[in-house]
């Protein structure tokens, strides 16, 4: 019991310094940028805070930008339990999305909300498992999720439109009809008055709480257990008898199903119907969020927020300085979060030490 607590303890000593390293590598990332476009950090600083967490407008648009990174960082985590890269949070939020706000807008008027939400956020979990379901196929006869997904992501675009161009779009625009109003989620501003204006709803109180729920829930069930020890060493698995393709196949189903229910939040807390375009880039910064949370409550809740601080401080900022900046300090992020895994610096070393070792045999 000693030795676990330790370890424990250890972990979130070194999961605490990995979000410090992210933090300070994203002010350090963003003071050279600055820089180079001839303005002032010091003063763009001031003017990224004053438009993020400086008014209450713009807290409640960082919460807005932040919910469904919760809910697609969360999709990547539980794949890379697994041992996969789920790409395809994208694609199965952007189908997750027209399919929770056709089905919204089909159901009665008067449908109360106790009926409407679950069965909206049920249509949304399951487009979103079906969308990854032949990633997960494919998983099964060897082909690699990361391509699989990709693929998937651009024939999502396309059946997106293809399905508003067939009618499901409203005349003359690339929207769905809204869904009904048992079917939306309520703004925070209804409840903290401060906020109002922002785009903020209580879709990130079921964000958060769903993300504590399945970090709680994965480690004391069977499949999650075992879907981690498939990531450890599959060979062994299957000569333990666990099903090491099934458990593949379930982790990245289990992922699309929570990657679709994001649309939670763009579609059933902010538009209350789907267009093209909306949700774009949650499910690629849903990467980031999963690589800096390092499974940790914390740690997803903080990388989302921090992700989402720069979406908004990009807006804040973009007459001085390109929004696009911003999408280069999420790089910076990710590269120095990756470096500070102990593995892939033992793996970095393991590889230059084999080339030093092979240049100097040819030599």
């Amino acid at each position: 019991m000693t030795a676990r607590r330790t370890a424990l303890r250890l972990g979130l000593e070194a999961d605490a310094w990995t979000l410090v390293w992210g933090a300070a590598a994203a002010q350090l990332a963003f003071a050279v940028l600055v820089w180079i476009h001839g303005e002032s950090p010091r003063a763009m600083t001031a003017l990224l805070f004053e438009g993020t967490w400086g008014s209450a407008y713009g807290i409640g648009q960082v919460l807005f930008k932040a919910t469904p990174l919760l809910f697609t960082g969360l999709a990547v985590h539980v794949a890379l339990r697994a041992g996969l890269f789920n790409v395809g949070a994208e694609g199965q939020l952007a189908v997750a999305s027209l399919a929770a706000a056709a089905v919204g807008a089909h159901l009665p008027h008067g449908t109360p909300a106790l009926v409407a939400l679950p069965i909206v956020a049920l249509v949304a979990a399951a487009a979103g498992a079906l969308w990854a379901a032949p990633a997960a196929g494919l998983r099964v006869v060897g082909a690699h999720e990361v391509i699989s997904t990709i693929l998937l992501n651009r024939v999502a675009d396309a059946f997106v439109g293809l399905v508003l161009g067939l009618g499901l779009a409203q005349a003359s625009s690339v929207r769905t009809a809204p869904v009904v109003p048992g079917a939306r989620l309520s703004r925070l501003d209804r409840f903290v008055h401060p906020l109002a204006g922002s785009a903020a709803s209580t879709a990130i109180v079921v964000a958060v709480l769903g993300v504590a729920l399945a970090l709680w829930v994965l480690p004391r069930t069977r499949a999650g257990r075992e879907a981690e020890l498939v990531a450890q060493n599959d060979e062994a698995c299957r000569a333990a008898g666990i099903p090491v393709a099934w458990r593949r196949a379930q982790a990245l189903l289990f992922s699309g199903a929570i990657a679709g229910l994001a649309s939670l939040a763009t579609v059933l807390g902010y538009k209350g119907y789907f267009e093209q375009g909306l949700g774009s880039g949650a499910g690629f910064t849903g990467l980031a969020v999963a690589i800096l949370g390092r499974g940790r409550l914390v740690g997803i809740v903080f990388a989302a927020l921090l992700f989402g601080t720069l979406a908004q401080g990009g807006l804040a900022i973009n007459a001085y300085v390109p929004a696009e900046a911003m999408e280069v300090i999420q790089g910076v992020v990710i590269v120095v979060v990756a470096l500070a895994d102990a593995r892939l610096r033992a793996w970095l070393t393991e590889r230059l030490r084999a080339i030093v070792v092979l240049g100097r045999g040819d030599a």
